[in-house]
C-alpha cells in the first residue's frame, strides 16, 4: 500500500496576514516550520486577485523551501508566466472564479482542451518538472488529462469531505478509488486534496489506492491556532502513516 506524502497548503496563513494588511503571520515562515516538522512539501495558490499568496511570497518560497513546491494556478497568462519563471517542481492547474471562497470543483479538462494544449507544453518547456490537473474523480476527465500531456491528476476530495451521511461518504470514496485506478492505468501520478482533515484522512488513505501525495491546508492551519504549526503537521503525518 502506498503511503501518501504530505504537502501543506499555506494559503490560509497568507489570508490571515492580509486580513489586517500586516507583515505577519508570514506564509514563508510558516512553510519553514512545516518543513522542520517533516512535511514533504509546500502548496500555494497564486490567485489572479492575490487574495492570499502574493508574487513576493512565491519567489521567497522558491528561495527558501528545500522540499517540493506545488504551485497552484489557473491558466491565466500572467500566472503561467510567473510559474514558468519560478520553475517549481510541480505546477497544478486549477479552475478559478473570483466569487468563490475556495476552489469548488475540478477543472473541466475537455472544455478547456485548447487552452491546456498551449499551457502544459509552455510549463514543461520552461523547466517545470511535473504538471498536474485538479479534476473531479470522473474517468473521462482523467483520460482527457492524460491526453493533454499532464504528468499527474490531483483528485478533488471535496465531495467526500462534505458528505453528511455514511452512505454518501462510502459512495464518494468509491468514486475516488475508481478515479485513482483510472489515473494509474493511464500512467498518471495520483495526488489528492481539498477538505481532507484529521477525521476523514485515514478512511481516505485506506480506501483510495495509488495516491502518491495529499495536499492539506485549512485543517492543519486551523489546528495550529491551538497546538502550534509543527505539532499540527506532525499529528497529520502520524494519521497518514498509521492509516
Amino acid at each position: 500500500m502506498t503511503v501518501p506524502r504530505l504537502l501543506i497548503n499555506i494559503d490560509h496563513v497568507a489570508t490571515l496576514r492580509n486580513a489586517r494588511r500586516e507583515a505577519a503571520p508570514d506564509p514563508v515562515h510558516a512553510a519553514g516550520l512545516c518543513m522542520q516538522a517533516n512535511a514533504h512539501g509546500i502548496v500555494f495558490h497564486l490567485r489572479e486577485d492575490r487574495r492570499h499568496i502574493t508574487e513576493r511570497d512565491v519567489r521567497l518560497l522558491k528561495q527558501t523551501v528545500h522540499g517540493k513546491l506545488d504551485f497552484e494556478l489557473s491558466t491565466n497568462t500572467e500566472e503561467v508566466d510567473i510559474c514558468c519563471d519560478v520553475q517549481p517542481e510541480l505546477a497544478t492547474l486549477v479552475p478559478e472564479r473570483r466569487e468563490e471562497v475556495t476552489t469548488e470543483g475540478g477543472l473541466d479538462v475537455t472544455a478547456n482542451a485548447e487552452r491546456l494544449d498551449a499551457v502544459i507544453p509552455k510549463l514543461k518547456g520552461a523547466g517545470v518538472e511535473q504538471v498536474a490537473l485538479f479534476v473531479d474523480p470522473v474517468p473521462h476527465q482523467i483520460e482527457a488529462a492524460a491526453e493533454a500531456g499532464a504528468h499527474a491528476v490531483e483528485l478533488h476530495t471535496g465531495d467526500y469531505a462534505n458528505a453528511t451521511t455514511e452512505s454518501d461518504r462510502f459512495h464518494e470514496l468509491d468514486r475516488l478509488a475508481t478515479g485513482a485506478e483510472a489515473a494509474h492505468q493511464a500512467g498518471l501520478r495520483v495526488h489528492a486534496g481539498h477538505g481532507l482533515n484529521y477525521t476523514n484522512v485515514q478512511p481516505f488513505v485506506r480506501a483510495v489506492p495509488h495516491v502518491a501525495e495529499v495536499s492539506i491546508g485549512f485543517a492543519v492551519i486551523s489546528r495550529a491556532v491551538f497546538s502550534g504549526l509543527p505539532q499540527a503537521v506532525r499529528d497529520m503525518r502520524h494519521l497518514i502513516h498509521t492509516a
